[in-house]
């Protein structure tokens, strides 16, 4: 099953069929909404609207790791996140998507990890996104003439302020190509979740290095509603032709567990059992 994670405005244009509220209570708490899962194109999709049906978890707020294991739960397998970024590149302008295949991590007071306490987990995070994923989600946005950029460093800052002037020309100076705020720890649970996982990313704004247009909410909301009928066109055709098949991200916890079974207590083993009790 695809599992896509962004706004409701994408859940509208998908256009669900058959569709049902999972309404989940996850080991970390109540995920940003009920799960919908419903048919597009005759395939199964659920989706989480990440900040909440009216917008109430800011960046750091979001229940990432609920959302996650509740995709989990549901039967997702591979997750497509949709989420609005400022542009560091001339190139990159307002209403280009972007699907990066590196990130960065400016973030502070976020949950990065389902595991720590009774189980300690290390799983690989060199290449962030599943490749296959990618590879899939722009030959659809190729498809759909949709205006897409492969590649480049995404860097997830904390927010929910935007940038100082001096962190936008930081960030550009290190080579980094957009800035979110919501990325991480998503990637990092999709990881220790077994999921193949990729940001769908619309450029909203310049950033403050640039001087073409003031950041602003009206600004950036503008252009995110313009990317967000775009990204609905691109998932729509990824959907219908993404292929059944096996991936990477689907065993990466096979050799990642460092607690031996017998030291897991109970308690921790149920907490964690739908992500590692193959492992065990």
């Amino acid at each position: 099953m695809l599992g896509v994670i962004g706004g409701s405005g994408i859940y509208e244009s998908l256009g669900f069929e058959n569709s049902y509220e999972d309404r989940v209570q996850t080991p970390f708490g109540s995920p940003s909404a009920p799960v919908e899962v419903g048919e597009v194109a005759g395939r199964e999709v659920a989706f989480v609207p990440r900040h909440g049906r009216d917008h109430q978890y800011d960046p750091t707020t979001v229940p990432y790791r609920a959302n996650v294991y509740a995709l989990k739960q549901a039967g997702v397998d591979q997750v497509v996140a949709t989420n609005a970024v400022g542009s560091l590149r001339e190139s990159l302008a307002p209403r280009t998507l972007v699907v990066p295949e590196q990130l960065f991590d400016r973030t502070r007071d976020r949950p990065r990890s389902f595991f720590g306490d009774g189980i300690v987990v290390h799983v690989s995070m060199a290449e962030p996104f599943c490749a296959r994923l990618a590879d899939h989600l722009v030959d659809a946005a190729d498809a759909a003439d949709a205006d897409v950029v492969e590649g480049g460093t995404h860097v997830c800052i904390e927010g929910p302020q935007f940038s100082t002037r001096a962190e936008s020309e930081f960030y550009r100076d290190r080579g980094f190509d957009v800035v979110g705020m919501t990325t991480v720890p998503e990637a990092q649970l999709a990881r220790e979740a077994e999921l193949c996982y990729v940001p769908l990313a619309g450029v909203t704004d310049y950033d403050v290095w640039h001087d073409e247009e003031t950041v602003s909410l009206e600004t950036v909301l503008g252009h995110a509603a313009a990317n967000e009928a775009s990204m609905a066109t691109v998932l729509s055709e990824l959907i219908e032709t993404l292929p059944d098949e096996a991936c990477t991200c689907h065993d990466v916890l096979a050799d990642a567990i460092n607690t031996p079974a017998e030291a897991i207590d109970r308690e921790t083993r149920k907490r964690v059992s739908l992500l590692v009790e193959d492992y065990l």
